[in-house]
């Protein structure tokens, strides 16, 4: 059974730093796409981040303060998120797709896999 877990989200002030993990269980990470999207109350949710064989992409609100990896041998996503800002305030998502596995797209339709989330609360 194929199952993404998060974890690492939390409460910090602006300007701090949290790092995500998304757990891949019962498939190998490197088959597969990962995404990181976000969703705040009353918005929907947001791609901002996803990595493949080719690479990754984040999304222009992110760039330069967050930065997605991968370490194949835990069969573990990462999302580094520094300089955080009240406006990061959401929960957080990991989600998987095969298709994707040679060039990933921030379009959440797309991706089959979803894990529960993480909260991230940001505010001083």
């Amino acid at each position: 059974q194929l199952q993404l877990v998060e974890s690492g989200g939390g409460s910090v002030q602006p300007g701090g730093s949290l790092r995500l993990s998304c757990l891949a269980d019962g498939f190998t990470l490197d088959d597969y796409a990962i995404g990181w999207f976000r969703q705040a109350p009353g918005k929907e949710r947001e791609g901002i981040s996803c990595i493949s064989k080719s690479g990754s992409t984040q999304a222009d609100s992110v760039k330069g303060r967050f930065t997605i990896s991968r370490d194949i041998a835990k069969n573990t996503i990462y999302l580094q998120m520094n300089n955080l800002k009240p406006d990061d305030s959401a929960v957080y998502y990991c989600a998987a797709d095969y298709r994707l596995v040679r060039e990933c797209i921030l379009a959440r339709a797309v991706y089959e896999f979803w894990g529960d989330g993480t909260q991230v609360t940001v505010s001083s």
